[in-house]
């Protein structure tokens, strides 16, 4: 921990955040258990999420994962549910839930290379589909589009990454906050790359058992409506 030798508070912890993270509740259990430190939190792209970490403009990060990890320590926080983003009178809007069989035959943009918002703006000018991490679909939402669960594609999960090299007692400090640790518990050593995290109140909800047609996404002829 860095701190001036004339006694002034020390240097801000940074922590970046890709798109669609939601990192508020952690920042207000860091500023009730480190009062002295302040948090700083650093929005960031997709494509900078580690990058960050490299040049020094933040300590820890929260990304999506899989990162390369050569030179990280990664864990797992939670897991988000996928969504196909479609335009309005797209027939998945008649429809609870989809599954993967249901978007055949659709152009499903890729994301990279384009970025979530230039996909899902592409959608809505009526140009195929994207299917993006529930979070990301809520966060470039708009009115000339809908978004629903796809039941059987993988979740995409959400981690925190940090230097290998680095040790700074703040690490811990904010590992214990997203892992849902006490103030009062032990922290213990940092933990191996890759281990999965117990999730701090953020885990995707249970899915529901699910016929393999879902309610309303029979009858293709909606597509016309588009």
């Amino acid at each position: 921990m860095t701190s001036d030798p004339a006694g002034s508070p020390p240097a801000p912890f940074r922590v970046a955040f890709a798109p669609g993270v939601t990192p508020d509740k952690w920042a207000r259990l860091w500023a009730e258990r480190m009062p002295d430190t302040r948090l700083e939190l650093v929005p960031v792209d997709d494509a900078d999420q580690t990058a960050v970490l490299y040049d020094g403009r933040a300590d820890m990060a929260l990304v999506r994962l899989p990162v390369d990890a050569g030179s990280l320590h990664t864990i797992t926080l939670y897991r988000e549910v996928p969504v196909v983003v479609a335009p309005k009178g797209h027939f998945v809007e008649a429809a609870d839930e989809v599954t993967a069989h249901d978007l055949a035959g659709e152009h499903v943009h890729a994301v990279p290379p384009l970025t979530a918002k230039e996909a899902v703006e592409t959608v809505a000018a009526g140009v195929g589909v994207v299917v993006l991490p529930m979070s990301l679909a809520r966060l470039h939402n708009r009115k000339d589009v809908v978004h629903r669960p796809v039941v059987d594609m993988p979740e995409s999960p959400v981690g925190l990454a940090w230097p290998r090299e680095v040790e700074d007692e703040r690490f811990e400090v904010f590992i214990g906050v997203v892992r849902g640790r006490t103030a009062n518990s032990t922290r213990g050593g940092v933990p191996p790359s890759g281990e999965r995290a117990a999730p701090s109140g953020t885990r995707a909800p249970a899915r529901r058992p699910h016929a393999s047609q879902p309610r309303g996404s029979r009858g293709r002829s909606r597509r016309g409506r588009r």
